[in-house]
């Protein structure tokens, strides 16, 4: 007899409840880690999907052949990523938290994470033979870092974009009153030939912007 996919209510009942199981286990590594390291973990649980869809919505997914996500976490994003790109694409994570890294690899065994910092990017790029990058998306907690780390990746991030590439990222709401994400904003503005601020998107913990630079 044929199996032609269709599961049985069984099937989908345990799908959902592994699923659950995974997105418990997710939420504790995420809390864990920031409560460890806060500086390094920006945030306390994953991205819902209504950010996940503003970060991967209109940056030319569909076409890139090189995409680098800096600071995947527990990959919240990544599954945005990966249902638009094409097999052709050459997608690379970078993790800077090992423990985050590791739950990483056990959800997207099938994608390459490196465990480095996001300083190290252009070096991370030659040594896996990318070079530059269509399009860098960024979970890094920006508003948490001063003016000499945020200097130091952005450089990294800019040298490392292929001409007219687009660099995204995002920032929680309760942090754009801060000093360093004024500083961050000046960064981007400086550096990026269009800078594009989302409108609020409330339906994430906590409510976030989205920013979508041009070089």
């Amino acid at each position: 007899m044929l199996d032609f996919g269709v599961a049985s209510p069984y099937s989908q009942g345990q799908r959902h409840t592994e699923h659950n199981r995974e997105d418990i286990v997710i939420k504790s590594v995420m809390f864990k880690e920031f409560l460890r390291n806060p500086r390094i973990t920006g945030a306390i649980l994953p991205s819902s999907r209504h950010l996940s869809n503003a970060m991967t919505a209109g940056i030319g997914i569909k076409t890139a052949r090189r995409i680098v996500e800096l600071g995947p976490g527990t990959g919240a994003i990544t599954r945005h990523i990966i249902r638009k790109i094409t097999p052709e694409t050459k997608f690379l994570a970078v993790e800077l938290n090992p423990q985050i890294c590791e739950e990483f690899s056990k959800r997207f065994n099938d994608i390459k994470i490196i465990n480095d910092s996001a300083a190290n990017l252009r070096s991370i790029l030659a040594n896996e033979g990318l070079h530059e990058a269509d399009i860098i998306i960024s979970g890094l907690p920006w508003a948490s870092f001063g003016a000499e780390l945020q200097n130091c990746l952005l450089t990294e991030i800019i040298h490392s974009l292929a001409p007219r590439g687009v660099f995204t990222t995002f920032a929680y709401i309760q942090g754009l009153a801060l000093p360093t994400a004024h500083i961050f904003r000046r960064n981007l503005d400086r550096r990026f030939t269009t800078v594009h601020r989302t409108p609020i998107i409330w339906r994430n913990i906590p409510p976030a912007v989205v920013y979508r630079c041009h070089k």
